[in-house]
Order: C-alpha cells, then sequence, then structure tokens
C-alpha cells in the first residue's frame, strides 16, 4: 500500500471539545478527524471531496499546561446616535476561562493520496493544527510503501471504537469526524479509541474473528518484539457503523 506519510512538529496545540462554551476549554489527547481534514484542506488549498480520502496518524505530546485566556463578549451600550439607529459605543464582558494545551505536539500522518505530496511539500496556507496561532512545521514529507504484517503494535493513535474489545486499553472518546461545509458546516460525530500505551496485536482478544489477520504496518518505524508499527486507517464520511449526527 503505497502512502503519503508527512511528520508535522509545533510548540502548542488545543483540540478542544466543541460543547465546552463556559470557564474551561478542556483538549482532545488526539487530533479529532475534522482536524485531520482541514489540515489537509489547508494544505491543498480548496475543500476536497472526502468520500475514498484514508488517513491513519501517530501523535504525541510532551505535556499539557493549563493556559489562562479569556473572551470579550461585545453588547450595544444604551443611547444612540442623532436620528441613527446607530450605538454609541460598544460595551463588553470579560469572561475568563481555561484552556488545556499540549506541549511539543509531533503529528506522523499518513494518507492513502501520494499524489499530494507536492501539496505538503508548498502548503497554499500557513501549517496549523488546531487553533489558528498553533503554527506547525512540516519536518519530512515523502512516499512509502506500507507492508502487510501478521503482528504489529499500536500506540499513540487513533483506533475504530469496534476496537475497544480486542485491544482492552485506551479511552472511548466522541469526535467530530467531519463538517458538511454545503450544509452550513452541519457536524458529523463518531466514537473512537484514544490510545497512549503500545499494546500488541498478540494481546488482543480476537473472539469469533479469524486468530491470523494482517495490518498495514510502517517498515521505517521502530520494531518491537519483532513487530512493526501498526496503522488503523480512518474515513471521512460513509457509513462505518459509528457515525452519529448532533444537532
Amino acid at each position: 500500500m503505497r502512502v503519503l506519510k508527512v511528520v508535522a512538529e509545533g510548540l502548542t496545540t488545543s483540540f478542544r471539545y466543541p460543547h465546552f462554551m463556559q470557564q474551561i476549554h478542556p483538549s482532545y489527547q488526539m487530533p479529532p478527524p475534522a482536524t485531520i481534514y482541514g489540515h489537509i484542506a489547508s494544505a491543498l488549498g480548496e475543500w476536497f471531496e472526502p468520500a475514498g480520502v484514508q488517513f491513519a496518524y501517530h501523535f504525541t505530546a510532551q505535556g499539557s499546561v493549563q493556559d489562562m485566556e479569556h473572551i470579550i463578549v461585545l453588547s450595544a451600550a444604551t443611547g444612540k446616535l442623532p436620528d441613527t439607529e446607530i450605538p454609541k459605543v460598544l460595551e463588553g464582558n470579560v469572561n475568563p476561562f481555561r484552556r488545556e494545551l499540549l506541549f511539543q505536539p509531533r503529528l506522523t500522518l499518513y494518507l492513502n493520496r501520494p499524489e499530494w505530496e507536492n501539496a505538503f511539500r508548498h502548503p497554499r496556507y500557513a501549517v496549523v493544527l488546531g487553533r489558528s496561532q498553533d503554527l506547525f512545521t512540516y519536518t519530512r514529507t515523502e512516499v512509502v510503501d506500507l507492508q502487510p504484517a501478521a503482528q504489529a503494535y499500536f500506540e499513540h493513535t487513533l483506533l475504530p471504537h469496534s476496537m475497544a474489545t480486542q485491544v482492552r486499553r485506551g479511552v472511548t472518546v466522541l469526535m467530530p469526524r467531519y463538517l458538511d461545509y454545503a450544509r452550513k458546516r452541519a457536524p458529523v460525530f463518531s466514537r473512537y479509541l484514544v490510545l497512549q500505551e503500545r499494546v500488541h496485536s498478540a494481546d488482543f482478544i480476537t473472539f469469533d474473528q479469524p486468530s491470523v489477520q494482517e495490518y498495514w504496518t510502517d517498515p521505517q518505524a521502530p520494531i518491537h518484539n519483532g513487530a512493526a508499527l501498526g496503522l488503523a486507517f480512518h474515513s471521512f464520511v460513509g457509513d462505518d457503523g459509528e457515525a452519529l449526527t448532533l444537532a
């Protein structure tokens, strides 16, 4: 399987939970698929058709910190200019809140679109991941051939929620999968498994699945216990049995 492999590094990033609005903005520990879509579109310089595009990634951060920020909510002051409906001034209320930041993030992104290599070598817009001020740098961009293997290890990655009972590790999260810009940014959410620690496929519980199956692995990644780094690919659209549409 030939894929595009991109390594991006930054100083800070934050992936806000979309339903937290006041006082505290916790961060997902890994970028949601909708964030990955926007990141790719930024490099390409345009929205792209998501059908058929698949991605996998390996994401790490050296730690997390709490930052104090504030939002100024503006409202019209009393009193009007003569013979107009224009308010004289705007009044603002300062709403402080705490935002969780991930320190020294590093993303290794795999895409089943090797033909996009030139776009990531010469991105159309500033490279960011998360907020617009979270600038990143592409430190490596290349096309690689993934190798199938009967054994693999997984770590610091996003797995399909269906693997939760097999892996017996990680945290289940509900993440924005895709924002439909044709329908006024209508969000689609899916369940995923955030896996930080290393898990070997030999330790998976297989239930009624075949005892031997192949995994896509990165031949350039370090080998652990005779196994290469496994990759779990995700899509942005399509019926995966886990997509949820929320208001």
